[in-house]
């Protein structure tokens, strides 16, 4: 007993760590667990052993699947804000909720006094530092470096020419139900047949993932140093 309690605690302890010693083969993105890379891999290779048994929805891990469980199928909120009558269905959520009791922000800017409740609000507050904008109006391909901006220009700018439809899995946005409907087959269905990268051995199962990883190789080729090994998004 004890050595399984050492043995848990040593496993925990590396949740903690920053050392990521586990590569993947496919790409350059390394974890701290095997658990980690193993689950990461399998989004290349489009492997997903963890099927929901009242649907025919499979996961790559058994976390996605119990998300999906509690969204679709029990409804379960498990996780209940002891302050006031919030719950949630994941833990990730309710701890963003508590911050906005405590008004603790723990992801501060590197560069500026600004300080986020969540990574991913720093992420993109980040944008504003580089000055890279990867958000296009779909009306007059004006670029923004956050959505939350293109989505008040195309309010203002083109008024009834806004598109209606916003697709869930990445910023675009199309006018009608069908074109959205077309998108989501051409960039977002799993394909049974891996794209791979003529330029590294990563392998994509869906076309968006694979234009997305695209994009990296071509900031590698623009913004590469000709005297050392370094290259710069910029």
């Amino acid at each position: 007993i004890h050595l399984r309690k050492l043995s848990s605690l040593r496993h925990h302890l590396k949740t903690h760590s920053a050392e990521k010693r586990h590569v993947c083969h496919l790409c350059p993105k390394a974890f701290r667990t095997a658990t980690l890379l193993h689950n990461h891999v399998n989004t290349h290779t489009g492997n997903k052993p963890h099927k929901c048994s009242e649907c025919d929805t499979a996961f790559v891990t058994r976390g996605e699947l119990s998300r999906h469980r509690r969204y679709k199928h029990t409804l379960e909120k498990p996780f209940k804000c002891t302050i006031c009558e919030y719950s949630s269905v994941e833990a990730s959520k309710m701890r963003r909720h508590v911050r906005s009791h405590t008004g603790e922000r723990p992801y501060p800017c590197p560069l500026c006094s600004y300080a986020s409740k969540d990574a991913y609000k720093l992420k993109r507050h980040m944008l504003t530092h580089t000055g890279e904008k990867r958000y296009e109006c779909y009306v007059c391909q004006a670029r923004f470096t956050q959505s939350g901006t293109m989505k008040i220009h195309m309010l203002q700018k083109h008024g009834e020419n806004v598109p209606k439809h916003q697709c869930p899995h990445c910023s675009t946005f199309l006018s009608r139900k069908s074109d959205l409907g077309v998108h989501l087959r051409k960039l977002h269905s799993y394909m049974e047949e891996a794209v791979k990268c003529r330029d590294c051995e990563a392998a994509f199962h869906e076309r968006y993932a694979f234009l997305q990883h695209r994009k990296t190789h071509r900031n590698e080729k623009r913004c590469r140093c000709a005297q050392c090994s370094c290259t710069c998004n910029q």
